[in-house]
C-alpha cells in the first residue's frame, strides 16, 4: 500500500488508513532518512489510537510508554545504538512480544532483533515537499 501525503494536515487520515491496514498487527518498523517523518507519523498514529499525552522522540531515552485504552504503546528509536547488545540489554524483545503496539525507528540497527511479523512503513520526501508512504506485511 502507498499513501502520499503532501501536508501535515493529512497525517491523521494516513494515519488511519495505516491502523486500518496493520489489522492486529502491533509491531511496526518506520525507514527513512533523517527528517523524512518518521516521529511525526508516530505522533499522529498515538494520536489516532488514542494517545492523550505528548508525543516526543525517544532518542535519548531509546523508548517511551504510551497508554492507551487497553494497551500500551512502545515507541523506540535506535539511531543512537552503537551495537545491538545495547537493544537486548534493555530487554528490547520482550517489549516486541508483549502483545502491545511498539513503533520501531531506526530498525537497521537491530536486524537480527526484528519479530518474523511486523508492519513495514518507509517515508520517502517527494519533489514538492510531500511524503510517500510505502507500506507492506512483513
Amino acid at each position: 500500500m502507498t499513501i502520499n501525503v503532501s501536508s501535515l494536515q493529512e497525517l491523521p487520515q494516513a494515519a488511519a488508513q495505516l491502523i486500518a491496514f496493520a489489522g492486529n498487527e502491533k509491531v511496526f518498523i518506520f525507514q527513512g532518512d533523517m527528517g523524512a517523518g518518521k516521529t511525526t507519523f508516530i505522533k499522529a498514529i498515538c494520536e489516532a489510537l488514542g494517545v492523550q499525552e505528548a508525543v516526543t522522540s525517544p532518542t535519548f531515552a531509546i523508548v517511551n510508554e504510551y497508554k492507551i485504552v487497553g494497551n500500551k504503546i512502545f515507541h523506540f528509536d535506535f539511531y543512537r545504538l552503537k551495537t545491538p547488545t545495547e537493544a537486548l540489554d534493555m530487554g528490547a524483545e520482550e517489549y516486541f512480544y508483549s502483545g502491545n503496539y511498539c513503533f520501531i525507528e531506526w530498525p537497521e540497527k537491530i536486524p537480527d532483533m526484528l519479530p518474523s511479523h511486523y508492519i513495514s512503513v518507509n517515508i520517502k520526501v517527494s519533489g514538492d515537499g510531500g511524503r510517500q508512504i510505502s507500506v507492506e506485511k512483513i
